[in-house]
């Protein structure tokens, strides 16, 4: 099992969810979305009290797509990603959870399932830092500025990517 490294914000700052009953988490992921890591999160934020999971999985732009038409992303990969990462996190939280393909760009996607959906808890889940994209946009600071508790969770150097 891989290291991860998690850091919560925003649960000092007295926020709170909206309505008694499971908090609402929104995880959102990519390539480390069907991760031990991740997983572990999942299930180390179930220890804190009873939540639900929903996943959104931003398309992703890739090879000359992104210079052609960066405002075209990949769903059909993303959608692999879903299907993929699903399951195990089902497992992992003890009951299914639900997803969608967002927005290529990251903090687009979270704003847009905000605005569908009330979340009590954003989960962002990111590659190493070193290799990050979303770390270089800032991303988590960004989400945190939506004003909900926002857990980081950094995959390992040594986590093996999922096939």
């Amino acid at each position: 099992m891989g290291m991860m490294v998690l850091t919560v914000d925003n649960r000092a700052r007295g926020c709170q969810m909206s309505e008694p009953g499971p908090a609402r988490i929104l995880v959102v992921a990519n390539r480390t979305a069907a991760t031990a890591g991740l997983c572990d999160a999942v299930r180390a934020r179930l220890r804190e009290g009873p939540a639900t999971f929903h996943l959104v999985v931003p398309a992703h732009p890739h090879g000359l797509h992104r210079v052609v038409d960066p405002q075209e992303g990949d769903e059909g990969e993303a959608d692999g990603v879903l299907a993929q990462a699903l399951p195990l996190l089902s497992e992992a939280a003890g009951a299914p959870v639900t997803g969608h393909v967002g927005d290529h760009e990251p903090l687009m996607a979270i704003e847009d399932a905000i605005n569908r959906a009330p979340y009590d808890e954003l989960m962002i889940s990111t590659l190493p830092r070193r290799v990050s994209r979303w770390l270089r946009l800032d991303l988590v600071s960004k989400a945190r500025a939506l004003g909900l508790p926002v857990t980081h969770v950094e995959a390992s150097e040594r986590e093996p990517a999922p096939a």
